[in-house]
């Protein structure tokens, strides 16, 4: 069962809190979840990461990890032509092997949108089909510091520009201070402006900014709030904040989803994003979904990386499975 039905959500929030999603009855609700053991939680992710895995077990590995990637570029001085490279480089990761697959997505600034959709022409679409969706960051990007008109209006250009995916960032001063509501309403908002024109809805990645919350327990009560107001996704960061995805954290995350599922049936997807740059952290994380949360979790609506320079490493770790050597440094684009 997935989150198709945005108009339940508010009655089921409600129906799941016992009132409405005021500050007091979210409080009541979000400091009433067991508190995180943190040298448990930690302990967990050590041990998912060092399992290790076999040859043939790893060439999957690596070609799924490639399928859940969310291919990124969010800089001041981006470009069209860069945007376009982007996309080139998500349709062909390895120009020398028709068999490597396709990134999940492309993830851009609102205004890039347009670029990226042209792009990708014929290509855009489900990834789950095999296509490549188009993902934005939008309100107000990566502080979240705007006025709610700006950040609906951010979300809503971008959705009707093509965006198949909002990321969106949560009011985390907000969050902190305990204004539990004001952050609830804000991401059920925002869910609402991603509708299209056919009543359809884009897919709401909510960002927590994980390196932001300072505990556990913070991380767990903000994952609720998420997925209570109505995210398909919680992502720990925007890959601008230190620390930002880590694999306790994420394992956390994948047990509150995990958790929502138990209890209502729905699947809700998590992005770690920011600082998962090589293969071998990659597997870990790959191994932890399947350890957490089973392997049906292991596609691209439930689960995916954000990364940039990832996707170069599992490149250069493919190409030494398939001929028993590394490439020189010119194998892969340079981002």
């Amino acid at each position: 069962m997935s989150r198709t039905d945005v108009q339940t959500l508010p009655e089921r929030a409600v129906a799941l809190l016992g009132g409405e999603p005021d500050d007091t009855t979210l409080r009541r609700y979000l400091h009433g979840l067991p508190g995180v053991d943190a040298v448990g939680l930690e302990q967990r992710a050590a041990g998912l990461g060092t399992r290790s895995i076999k040859t043939s077990s790893k060439a999957w590995a690596l070609d799924k990890i490639i399928d859940l990637i969310d291919l990124t570029t969010l800089e001041g001085a981006d470009t069209p032509g860069k945007v376009r490279s982007l996309v080139a480089k998500a349709l062909h990761p390895d120009a020398s092997d028709p068999t490597c697959p396709r990134v999940a997505a492309v993830c851009v600034y609102g205004d890039m949108v347009p670029y990226a959709v042209a792009a990708l022409g014929a290509a855009h679409g489900d990834p789950d089909d095999g296509l490549i969706s188009v993902a934005a960051v939008a309100t107000a990007f990566p502080s979240g510091r705007a006025s709610l008109e700006i950040k609906l209006a951010d979300t809503a250009e971008a959705v009707a520009h093509g965006a198949d995916e909002i990321d969106m960032v949560i009011d985390r001063g907000a969050f902190l201070a305990g204004r539990y509501g004001l952050v609830f309403d804000q991401i059920a908002q925002v869910k609402q402006a991603c509708r299209r024109a056919d009543g359809s809805f884009a897919s709401l990645k909510v960002i927590l900014e994980t390196g932001e919350l300072n505990t556990y327990d913070n991380i767990k009560r903000a994952s609720w709030l998420a997925i209570l107001a109505g995210g398909d996704f919680i992502k720990t960061s925007t890959g601008k904040v230190q620390p930002a995805a880590t694999l306790p954290t994420t394992l956390l995350m994948l047990e509150v989803v995990r958790d929502w599922y138990r209890a209502t049936g729905e699947r809700v997807g998590v992005k770690p994003a920011g600082g998962i740059r090589t293969s071998k952290d990659a597997i870990k994380y790959v191994v932890t979904v399947a350890e957490t949360v089973g392997e049906e979790w292991l596609q691209p609506h439930l689960f995916r990386f954000g990364a940039s320079s990832l996707l170069n490493d599992v490149l250069l770790q493919r190409q030494k499975l398939r001929t028993g050597h590394y490439t020189g440094a010119d194998y892969v684009t340079i981002d």
